[in-house]
């Protein structure tokens, strides 16, 4: 993969994610007073932006990136995030309404102008860029900054975790990415527009939401409209994007894409987060966390109720796996890992980053989840992408449309009531602990299904593997974490690969999810 697609988007989030945890507050922004109706019966709505994506497709893509002045243009890192929108210029904050807006400025690696406008009652404001909505800290910016400078981005606050306090609940920042979070939750894994050639040899394209529509909201909402148009060099789009904050924090999105052009890999509803190391990295990594990740694993329903989980890897090389499903029910990368001491890490709280569940609203018909596994020498770059990809490729002039829910959540699971993986873990096998021609793995599942067997339960531990010889494998009960073990030894053919297959059940009832993975000697 070309570095530039390995690199830039993990840059990308890290910065987003650092921008969106730095205190920005309450206030009033400046708005254009002239409105614009977009010509639609009874005002603003979808059909507005989705009309505009049908026009815009008609013509070639032309990046909205007009040259910055060099005290924009030459920021870097560090520099950048010494801006700070002011306090006392967030939107609505004065009218006392439940969710306030805040805007960043364009400059550093975020080159593209966004257009920003606010729908009241179906009429379409444009937001001015005014210079005197940010401190530029110790930034030499002058006073008289062009007003056609443009935003980069928003974010939206909601008292989300206490009554007095507005906390950030989403961000949209950087070519199409946005990210969430939910109550006592911070932020870590992020969500995408669409992924287009993710994985492939030729550069990756990255769709940019160019200009977005905030709906106010009234004084007693609980939920917030974002409408967002995109553009790149393969097609447009008209997105919907309702948010609803609260323990757990659920984005419903609408889409209504239309292609200039063909795609070889169309990833739907991707997930972007970072996979560094965990309790089943085999080699040595020197830091003194036990484990560093946004997420620990891939979860599948398929539309014919089987789960699959799928710890995540940080692999040698790029690693791409397809998993055929119909009709999926959902998917999603989760953090089921919870306890402090498996990271030990007093600021990243990675105890404490939202897992993300992908639950369409329509039948997808056939297709793959694609994981996209990329390697990494380091938390900041977010080197695990996943995303839906359907079975026919699309074609320049077709249209598609999408609606899925996204569901930002502590635990995403809490209602399952079969086993779940808990822990997986591989090491030697035999008694030679220098010995590796033999891997012993090791899984924990817990759940409700696995709680109320009893210890002489005959449950029974079902693997398979594509290559190499197994053990006989073992099922026991594990008391300390109320749930069973399954382990196994498998013997590789050589270097070859091996995917390996396991699950307990009773008699004939299963009472595990899937439990899957990729084995590579490393």
């Amino acid at each position: 993969m070309d570095k530039r697609v390995v690199r830039f988007p993990g840059a990308l989030l890290a910065l987003a994610i650092a921008l969106a945890s730095s205190g920005f507050a309450s206030g009033e922004a400046t708005i254009d007073p002239v409105g614009i109706d977009e010509g639609v019966p009874g005002g603003f709505t979808f059909a507005s932006v989705a009309r505009r994506a049908s026009d815009l497709v008609a013509n070639p893509y032309a990046p909205d990136r007009p040259e910055l002045p060099h005290y924009f243009a030459d920021l870097d890192y560090d520099k950048y995030r010494d801006i700070r929108f002011q306090r006392d210029q967030s939107l609505w904050a004065a009218e006392g309404l439940p969710f306030r807006v805040q805007f960043f400025p364009r400059g550093f690696m975020f080159e593209d102008r966004v257009v920003i406008n606010v729908v009241d009652q179906g009429h379409a404001v444009p937001v001015d860029f005014v210079g005197s909505l940010f401190d530029y800290g110790k930034n030499p910016v002058p006073t008289d900054i062009p007003a056609d400078i443009g935003f980069a981005g928003l974010r939206l606050l909601y008292p989300l975790n206490r009554d007095d306090v507005f906390d950030e609940v989403a961000v949209f920042l950087g070519a199409s990415y946005f990210r969430a979070v939910a109550q006592g939750l911070h932020y870590g894994i992020s969500a995408r527009g669409l992924a287009i050639d993710t994985g492939l040899a030729s550069n990756e394209e990255f769709p940019v939401f160019r200009e977005f529509w905030i709906e106010k909201p009234d004084r007693d909402a609980t939920e917030i409209t974002v409408y967002a148009l995109m553009d790149s060099e393969s097609l447009t789009g008209a997105y919907r994007f309702r948010i609803q904050p609260g323990l757990q924090t659920l984005i419903d999105v609408k889409a209504q894409l239309f292609f200039r052009d063909s795609v070889q890999k169309l990833g739907i509803a991707p997930l972007t987060s970072m996979f560094f190391h965990g309790e089943n990295t085999e080699r040595f990594i020197d830091d003194f966390r036990p484990e560093v990740h946004d997420s620990d694993g891939l979860v599948i329903e398929t539309g014919h109720g089987e789960r699959i989980w799928r710890p995540l890897t940080n692999p040698h090389g790029l690693r791409i796996t397809d998993l055929q499903v119909t009709s999926p029910k959902a998917f999603g990368l989760l953090q089921r890992d919870r306890d402090f001491t498996h990271y030990q890490d007093l600021e990243a709280h990675y105890q404490d980053r939202p897992s993300v569940l992908v639950e369409p609203l329509a039948d997808w018909g056939k297709g793959v989840v694609q994981l996209v596994e990329i390697p990494s020498d380091s938390e900041r770059y977010d080197n695990i992408v996943a995303f839906w990809v359907p079975e026919t490729p699309v074609q320049a002039g077709q249209q598609m449309a999408l609606e899925y829910r996204l569901r930002f959540s502590r635990d995403p699971e809490a209602e399952l009531l079969g086993g779940r993986t808990w822990a997986t873990r591989i090491g030697a096998g035999g008694t030679d602990i220098l010995d590796r021609t033999r891997r012993k793995f090791v899984m924990d599942f817990v759940g409700d299904s696995l709680a109320n067997q009893p210890p002489e339960a005959p449950v029974e531990a079902v693997v398979s593997a594509s290559s190499g010889a197994l053990s006989d494998a073992v099922a026991q009960p594990n008391p300390e974490i109320n749930g069973w073990r399954l382990f196994f030894e498998l013997t590789p053919d050589g270097d070859t690969p091996v995917d390996l297959r396991a699950f307990l059940r009773k008699g004939p009832d299963v009472l595990t999810e899937t439990w899957t993975y990729h084995w590579v000697r490393e």
